[in-house]
């Protein structure tokens, strides 16, 4: 089996540094990383070009011009240049904890994704976080809040069962999900520009389809540097969107990764 870890940039090199600081030391690597870039500007790929340079794993860095939010675009294309059964997916201002992805992995099941919490990093933190460059954050850490979510206990993470229903504490920020399963439902939908719910329609699309979410609890840990709100400006039509793949119950979605599958072929 393959494994790819994806992380999802835009424009803050300094966060993303770290987050690769945190890949570099992980217990457990994937076989490749995938940077979906939407349209950041010459200092995150000088960095994406640096550590690539330095890195036993390959390193594939997908960019798109910069004409707004559009997440969704860029993993549909991240993904599709991808030859893994199975994909990790970050954003760009997560550092991982040492055992992030050996978590994933260890709690894999077919027709089932897996979802994670994030420690947050307190605002008042960030600036020494970043000139620091650090990377690592005990339990006790003055620097995070939701500290119980910086447990690690590997048999405690097996009292969590996969679920038909969708749970409000999935994150695209911390998921995973086979990328077959990925496919079979179109992947993202593009529709959904500006910030805000591409992830969990996604995820009910998976749902719909009959693929079953579990949490990672008491491990998956991330730790999410904290920046201002982005803009909302689209939330609205995103949600209704969101509505109609409820009533629906739709699997596909008719503006999604399709468009991209021979461009990688």
């Amino acid at each position: 089996m393959k494994t790819a870890l994806i992380i999802s940039t835009y424009n803050w090199p300094e966060a993303l540094d770290l987050v690769l600081k945190s890949l570099s030391q992980q217990s457990r690597f994937p076989d490749e990383v995938l940077i979906a870039d939407d349209g950041s500007g010459d200092e995150t790929r000088t960095l994406i070009a640096k550590f690539a340079d330095h890195f036993k794993i390959p390193v594939k860095h997908i960019w798109q011009e910069d004409q707004g939010f559009r997440k969704s675009a860029v993993l549909n294309k991240a993904i599709v240049s991808s030859t893994a059964d199975y994909i990790i997916q970050i954003d760009g201002d997560c550092i991982m904890h040492k055992h992030f992805i050996g978590d994933h992995l260890a709690g894999l099941k077919n027709e089932t994704f897996l979802f994670g919490s994030r420690v947050n990093i307190k605002p008042g933190a960030v600036s020494e976080v970043l000139n620091k460059k650090k990377y690592e954050f005990s339990l006790f850490s003055k620097a995070i809040k939701n500290k119980t979510r910086n447990l690690r206990m590997p048999l405690f993470q097996q009292l969590y069962q996969e679920s038909s229903e969708f749970s409000r504490k999935t994150r695209g920020c911390n998921l995973s999900y086979w990328r077959n399963d990925f496919l079979a439902i179109n992947g993202y939908d593009e529709t959904m520009e500006g910030w805000g719910r591409e992830d969990s329609e996604l995820v009910l699309r998976m749902l719909n389809s009959g693929i079953k979410g579990k949490r990672l609890r008491y491990g998956g840990i991330l730790y999410h540097i904290y920046h201002p709100e982005k803009s909302k400006a689209h939330l609205e039509e995103n949600d209704q969107i969101q509505e109609l793949t409820i009533q629906q119950k739709k699997t596909w979605s008719k503006n999604g990764v399709d468009k991209y599958l021979n461009m990688y072929s």
